[in-house]
C-alpha cells in the first residue's frame, strides 16, 4: 500500500526541526520612588496698636465783678 519511497520522505520530514520566528514579549514594570520636597513656609505677624482717643472735659470757672456807676450828672455838685 505504501511504497518505500513515500515512507522514506515522510520520515525525513518528521526528523527536520523547523525554527519559527522569534516572538517578542513585552513586560512593563513600574518603579515608584518617593522624593521628599521641602516647602518653606514663613509667617509674618503684624501687631497693630490702635489708640482710641477719648476726651474728658475739665471745667474751670472764673468770676469778674464790674461796677457800673449810673451818675445822672444832676447831683454831682451836691
Amino acid at each position: 500500500m505504501f511504497n518505500n519511497k513515500n515512507n522514506c520522505c515522510q520520515r525525513q520530514l518528521m526528523e527536520q526541526v523547523v525554527e519559527e520566528p522569534t516572538i517578542t514579549k513585552c513586560v512593563e514594570k513600574n518603579f515608584y520612588h518617593e522624593v521628599p520636597h521641602v516647602c518653606p513656609i514663613h509667617t509674618h505677624v503684624i501687631n497693630r496698636h490702635i489708640y482710641n482717643h477719648t476726651y474728658t472735659p475739665r471745667y474751670t470757672c472764673s468770676e469778674e465783678c464790674q461796677v457800673v456807676n449810673n451818675d445822672c450828672g444832676k447831683c454831682s455838685g451836691f
